[in-house]
């Protein structure tokens, strides 16, 4: 564990979004932490001590019934953070976020993130938006898991997976993928292989490797593009955009 280098510019999206001074005045607050896979993050009813911006790694945020039986919520990687109940002003969260993917993150407490909320402005403008990225995320992957096959299923995962990591492997067993997407493991199982057969991935001792992107690309449903699309739209589009001064006015 150690703290950020402040000299660094950090490969998490939301922070790099954030204007020079802003992010400045952040990294004093940020550690880095290394996260392992299968780690827990922060569990249904207990108290979110820290807020994480993951830099390699992959968290899942994870809907668990009382039986045990887990479906992923969202995926978060380099995109995002980890804690959102935090930015709303909650202690606890009925969700669990798992470590699916091992690596690193910026770790931030919880005393200076209220902080920072109170004080309003463009950090708290950022997280704001990032929530309703989420929460994108999370209806569309209702809608997908209602209306479109397995396989597309499967191919919205890899690819928002691969959106998260440098390459193109994926360190993940069957069993966590079927998991996530809330299915029984044999049924992934058929699709996986069909896939494999066809050199789309390849598959070996929990290692995935993604062999050709274009075909998951061109079998994925709609709802990719629409969770990548409204990111865009939301986090990365406003750090394009210059408000009028007259507009500027009138919001302070």
């Amino acid at each position: 564990m150690a703290r950020f280098n402040r000299n660094s510019t950090p490969t998490n999206r939301l922070l790099a979004s954030l204007p020079s001074a802003d992010l400045a005045r952040l990294m004093p607050a940020l550690e880095q932490v290394d996260l392992a896979f299968g780690q827990r993050l922060h569990e249904p009813g207990h108290g979110q001590e820290h807020f994480y911006f993951p830099m390699t790694c992959i968290v899942s945020l994870l809907g668990v019934l009382q039986n045990g039986d887990s479906a992923e919520v969202s995926l978060t990687g380099r995109e995002g953070g980890v804690g959102l109940g935090l930015v709303l002003g909650g202690d606890t969260t009925l969700t669990q976020a798992m470590v699916q993917s091992a690596g690193t993150a910026l770790r931030w407490k919880s005393s200076a993130l209220r902080r920072e909320m109170k004080r309003g402005g463009v950090v708290q403008r950022m997280l704001l938006r990032y929530i309703q990225a989420v929460w994108t995320q999370t209806a569309q992957s209702a809608l997908c898991n209602r209306h479109h096959t397995l396989e597309q299923q499967l191919c919205r995962w890899l690819l928002l997976s691969l959106d998260r990591i440098d390459g193109n492997v994926l360190r993940m067993t069957q069993q966590l993928i079927a998991n996530m997407l809330g299915v029984r493991r044999e049924r992934l199982a058929l699709v996986a292989k069909r896939m494999q057969a066809d050199g789309w991935i390849s598959y070996r001792h929990g290692v995935i490797v993604v062999r050709d992107r274009a075909k998951l690309e061109a079998k994925v449903c709609e709802c990719y593009e629409v969770v990548k699309a409204e990111y865009r739209r939301l986090i990365e589009y406003p750090r394009t955009c210059v408000m009028p001064k007259a507009r500027r006015r009138r919001l302070e």
